[in-house]
């Protein structure tokens, strides 16, 4: 399989590509990316493109299955107009172009509670998110909507402390639907869900992730 990802920069991302490359099941690996990444591998292709004119290269997204990681924090973006801009409009244009192209699959990296009908804004913009691509009708489209992420080397410390809370609050048994998981592990399994699950769309919460084999 020939696998497309945007978000290669981002924690999840990173760790997806690393793996999809050490993979057998995909030959290749073209990313899409501001700046490069300044990394060679045989299998590997990169694109660096400004993201605000996907349509001045669409016919760069080609091949089977499409992984969007994309994504930042409000005090990364600095307003709301520019988060939704990275985490709906970009998602949204790759999204139409890779249907338009006919790739099969595409695999959202969601977030634990988004809902379109949601009063947050961040879980309202991811919902709306998901609805937008599920109305593109994909073959196979797959839903990812992890709880917290463990990343490595983070230097976020509002997610560290809430990290920590959330272990602390699982180890008495509470919260359990908020398990914090690895960036390491989400990738793993977003790499096997397109040859593991069927077509159509599927939506996997936290325990479809931890079950996934």
């Amino acid at each position: 399989m020939k696998a497309l990802v945007i978000g290669a920069t981002g924690a999840t991302g990173k760790e997806l590509v690393e793996k999809l490359l050490d993979n057998n099941d995909y030959t290749s690996v073209s990313i899409f990316v501001r700046r490069s990444i300044g990394q060679s591998h045989p299998k590997l292709t990169e694109h660096v493109v400004n993201f605000s004119e996907v349509n001045q290269f669409e016919d760069l997204i080609k091949g089977d299955v499409f992984f969007s990681c994309l994504g930042t924090t409000l005090k990364v973006a600095g307003s709301k107009e520019n988060q939704w801009k990275i985490d709906f409009d970009i998602p949204a244009a790759f999204a139409t172009a890779a249907r338009k192209n006919e790739v099969k699959s595409f695999v959202l990296v969601s977030s634990y509670g988004a809902s379109a009908k949601s009063n947050v804004f961040y879980s309202k913009m991811k919902g709306k998110l998901e609805d937008f691509i599920a109305d593109l009708n994909f073959e196979q489209y797959l839903i990812f909507r992890p709880g917290p992420l463990i990343r490595e080397n983070t230097d976020r410390w509002g997610e560290k402390i809430s990290v920590k809370l959330i272990k602390a609050l699982n180890a008495i048994g509470l919260f359990k639907n908020l398990k914090p998981i690895s960036t390491a592990f989400l990738a793993e399994k977003l790499i096997i869900a397109p040859k593991k699950l069927p077509t159509g769309t599927t939506i996997l919460e936290l325990n479809a992730i931890l079950n996934l084999e």
